[in-house]
């Protein structure tokens, strides 16, 4: 019985690692083509910048998500969970307040001071959700 539910975790892991990786891939595409053509004109260039780092960092994390599914099956599961789950809060807190920072003026969110602290959080995700990642592999 244990060993129907350890299969039925990982298979379930396989399936949100990609079907989320996929999903945030194909929204970077969006929002990197929104932010190119609908933000060009509203935004100066160093906050179309910061728009960009966040498109690039979700797509970087989305493909990661992916391929982590992909190669679950040769990692530990629980470590490669944790990685999953990691790089999701990383995609959600450092894409989203950067997403958030550059669109401040336009969304009117010019008094929302707390969001330059949550980039940082969202990047020690990203580190923390790698060493998962080589942990998972390393632990197999």
């Amino acid at each position: 019985m244990s060993i129907f539910i350890f299969v039925e975790k990982k298979s379930n892991m396989h399936k949100t690692s990609i079907t989320i990786g996929i999903t945030f891939a194909g929204l970077s595409v969006i929002l990197g083509a929104f932010g190119s053509h609908a933000l060009k004109d509203k935004l100066e260039l160093p906050l179309l910048q910061v728009f960009e780092t966040a498109v690039r960092y979700q797509m970087y994390h989305a493909l990661a998500l992916i391929i982590l599914g992909f190669v679950a099956d040769k990692l530990n599961i629980q470590f490669a969970s944790y990685s999953t789950y990691l790089f999701i809060a990383g995609i959600i807190l450092f894409s989203g307040s950067l997403y958030l920072i550059s669109c401040k003026s336009i969304l009117g969110i010019e008094s929302w001071k707390f969001l330059g602290p949550i980039t940082p959080l969202g990047g020690l995700c990203f580190i923390l959700a790698w060493l998962m990642f080589l942990i998972s592999y390393l632990k197999k």
